[in-house]
């Protein structure tokens, strides 16, 4: 069986909504989906969910657990992890959670498509889930662009694991891919550890703690990846990010110079942002309308009616650090 997953908990409501509410519109109303928790926080997620028979909030503790146990055993072996997380105000582990992606690789699907929590469905997915009968790893962004945020560039040993090209052609944003079950075995899990502690683990990037372990994860493991951004022509490929902001809409489905968005990724907005618009407080950001629109599809009456005049998300110099940052078309 196919089918869609994602990570999410009760601070992530909101988005969360959306994403469903547009995969129902798009992929199609009995679409399987596959709620990933990113921590205990879920008494709302699981009454939403229960209204939705096509989803399902993933509970196999034993699954939880083994990525839970992957990812402490993983950044353990890093040498200066702790030193920057701490620095940057993290205590113990960085964003510790958003590992439970992986868990999709034990999961109810055979095939899957993971989407972010803060990503919105805009066209058909038949192609990747086709793709996946080629490739272990399907992808559709731009993160290529700007490897900084997948692996150390600084470290010596970087080009001893990867070549450029393969950092070039392979490395990919983990906010979106296809894959399958099981790629990950117990024995696979464990030899990646035992890399990570020859002094591998130095290449990773721990400011992006799940993103830099799925890229190693897969490159380590020599799985194929498939980027459409790197095989369709420049007259059909499209964007994907927030920070594009010249899609165009039509039916609230956005289009990059005539052709069709895969999805929508608000990459760089923070969840508080989407809580404090839907209660009400009017504060613009690129392509809200889209995200109002599947947030309240079923709820139209329960949309905010903003009557004052809106206010910038962001100043436009963190907009453009963002757009700078990302590196992302």
């Amino acid at each position: 069986m196919d089918g869609i997953c994602t990570l999410a908990n009760d601070r992530v409501l909101n988005q969360l909504i959306a994403l469903l509410n547009s995969i129902e519109v798009i992929l199609g109303k009995d679409t399987p989906v596959c709620v990933y928790p990113y921590d205990d926080n879920t008494e709302l997620l699981t009454a939403e969910i229960a209204k939705r028979p096509n989803v399902q909030l993933y509970d196999d503790q034993e699954s939880i657990e083994r990525w839970d146990n992957f990812a402490l055993c993983a950044w353990d072996t890093h040498p200066t992890a702790r030193q920057i997380w701490k620095k940057a105000g993290s205590e113990g582990y960085h964003r510790f959670g958003t590992h439970r992606r992986y868990c999709a690789f034990d999961g109810p699907f055979e095939r899957f498509i993971y989407m972010d929590g803060d990503t919105v469905a805009m066209g058909p997915m038949n192609d990747i889930f086709k793709l996946l009968d080629q490739y272990d790893c399907i992808t559709y962004d731009f993160q290529y662009k700007d490897p900084t945020h997948v692996y150390d560039l600084a470290s010596p040993k970087l080009l001893k694991v990867f070549s450029q090209e393969r950092i070039q052609s392979e490395i990919f944003c983990s906010g979106f891919y296809g894959s399958k079950k099981d790629l990950f075995t117990e024995e696979k899990r464990n030899w990646l550890i035992e890399q990570l502690k020859n002094g591998e683990a130095e290449i990773l990037y721990p400011m992006a703690p799940d993103q830099t372990l799925i890229n190693y994860m897969m490159m380590k493991s020599g799985f194929s990846i498939y980027n459409f951004a790197h095989h369709l022509s420049s007259e059909q490929r499209t964007g994907c990010c927030v920070t594009s902001p010249h899609f165009t809409a039509k039916d609230q489905i956005l289009y990059d110079k005539g052709n069709r968005l895969t999805y929508l990724h608000y990459i760089g907005l923070s969840s508080s942002l989407f809580n404090r618009v839907c209660a009400g407080e009017n504060i613009d950001f690129t392509y809200r309308d889209i995200f109002l629109h599947y947030r309240y599809l079923s709820e139209p009456e329960n949309r905010p009616q903003f009557k004052s005049i809106a206010k910038p998300a962001q100043t436009p110099t963190l907009k453009q650090k963002i757009l700078a940052k990302l590196g992302l078309k």
